[in-house]
């Protein structure tokens, strides 16, 4: 990513494991040729929840894209997704517009007119929904965390360079809108501003307990909780441990819920951690040793983590160190000074938790010297440019590119913060190797990288040995 030509760019860019040759062979013809400029990407929102549906409508307001059909086991979100596009399009001036719906994903997948989709289910959900999109030839925009395991992100990594398709995961505080501070933070300190880059610190928020028991409860008529359940152990419906019945936007409790989800620490840990990779160049690395310490919620619906203390040691002696004490954001340290990048006080949505603001200064980029954060000169090394994360993604597919933010570098991410999860569990430091993604000599900790499937039918093994991908 060094100020150069876009061959240049793309040459050196794609190293590391995402080569030309990982790129689409062939994009659907209707996407070519006489008009393709006017020829809008069609689309697909796999998973109308609170998040699913602020995916949708970043997409929407893309003049690139157009939304065709959506998809969920929860007749009222389906509802709520299928109103809100066709809603768009109709106060827009188009007359009887019809945005199809679909129960079940692999019939969205099937459907040839639709080109990508974006998939917005719970974490649990994620590898398989993904690599069966990509085995099916679309293209795919991802939220983060990639997936729930990391051998989960591995295969899906795999399974998206052997099939060509164009993954962007929605690793948002990559581009441009809405927070500027994370690139130009990053671009900084991999400038060289700070001089020897020695510390980083993240605080990605804290979640509570919910105050409820486990209570099993009637599974309601809208929702298809078996498929739902997936890949998950089996266990008795709880509407604390799922969806909120009564609101589209509430915080959901698979998020609290380890079974669903692994905590804070892979919900914004992926958003941070990924921009602490991007910023030291580790981005197709990742740390040397992992240690870390939580507590966990007991006798209570939700059981992930709550406080915690995390080490990571990276090359080139670097530290990065996540603690619940610390304002939410990213403060790298350096000879020359620090640089300190945030949101603010926005979270990613109202219902999120947030980790201590430090009211004093609530601006989203500051240093400890101004000059650390002026204008770079013009041949400094910079970020491929990214106006919105969901429009970077279509013209990675009309362009036939990497997007700012692939499964090459997303799946790093997802195994710094998910090794830390381990680390968590088995309560001792460990040894990580990176280009092997592998606990060396620790059968414990690697037995945790993946989790067996509940039921055949949700293990994404058996779809990669369908699709013959090693």
């Amino acid at each position: 990513m060094i100020h150069q030509s876009r061959r240049q760019f793309l040459r050196n860019s794609l190293r590391g494991g995402l080569g030309l040759a990982l790129l689409p062979n062939l994009i659907p013809a209707r996407l070519l040729g006489a008009g393709a400029p006017s020829r809008k990407i069609q689309v697909a929102q796999i998973g109308c929840g609170r998040m699913g549906r602020s995916d949708l409508g970043n997409v929407l307001n893309e003049s690139l894209a157009r939304v065709v059909a959506v998809c969920d086991l929860d007749s009222i979100r389906l509802a709520a997704g299928k109103k809100m596009a066709e809603d768009y399009y109709t106060e827009r001036g188009e007359a009887g517009v019809t945005v199809r719906t679909y129960h079940d994903y692999h019939d969205v997948l099937s459907s040839p007119d639709i080109d990508a989709v974006l998939i917005t289910v719970p974490d649990h959900s994620h590898a398989r929904v993904a690599i069966d999109a990509a085995i099916a030839g679309k293209h795919i925009y991802l939220q983060k965390p990639v997936t729930y395991t990391i051998l989960e992100a591995i295969a899906l990594r795999k399974t998206v360079e052997a099939k060509g398709v164009i993954l962007q995961t929605g690793s948002q505080q990559r581009s441009e809108r809405p927070w500027r501070s994370f690139r130009a933070a990053s671009e900084a300190v991999r400038n060289g501003r700070l001089g020897q880059l020695h510390t980083i610190k993240i605080g990605v928020g804290l979640d509570q307990p919910s105050g409820f028991l486990p209570a099993p409860m009637p599974v309601p008529d809208t929702l298809d909780y078996e498929r739902w359940l997936g890949s998950a152990p089996e266990q008795p419906y709880m509407e604390h441990r799922v969806h909120p019945q009564n609101s589209l936007d509430g915080r959901p409790g698979w998020i609290t819920t380890e079974d669903f989800g692994l905590g804070m620490i892979t919900n914004w840990g992926a958003h941070h951690v990924d921009i602490a990779q991007w910023a030291m160049g580790q981005e197709l690395g990742g740390p040397l040793t992992v240690d870390a310490r939580a507590h966990f919620m007991t006798h209570d619906a939700w059981t992930v983590h709550t406080t915690y203390h995390v080490e990571l040691a990276y090359p080139n002696h670097v530290r990065v160190i996540l603690d619940n004490q610390f304002p939410t954001g990213l403060r790298f340290e350096g000879d020359e000074g620090w640089i300190f990048c945030t949101r603010s006080e926005e979270a990613v949505t109202a219902s999120d938790p947030n980790a201590p603001l430090d009211r004093a200064a609530l601006l989203p980029l500051r240093a400890s010297d101004p000059k650390l954060i002026s204008p770079l000169g013009a041949n400094a090394l910079r970020w491929m440019p990214s106006r919105t994360h969901h429009g970077n993604w279509l013209e990675s597919i009309r362009d036939h590119r990497p997007p700012i933010a692939p499964i090459q570098q997303s799946a790093r991410s997802l195994e710094a913060c998910a090794a830390a999860w381990i680390s968590m569990k088995l309560k001792r430091k460990l040894t990580w190797d990176a280009a092997a993604e592998m606990f060396p000599g620790d059968a414990q900790a690697n037995a945790l990288r993946g989790r067996p499937a509940r039921k055949p039918e949700y293990d994404y093994a058996v779809a990669l040995q369908r699709a013959g991908i090693a």
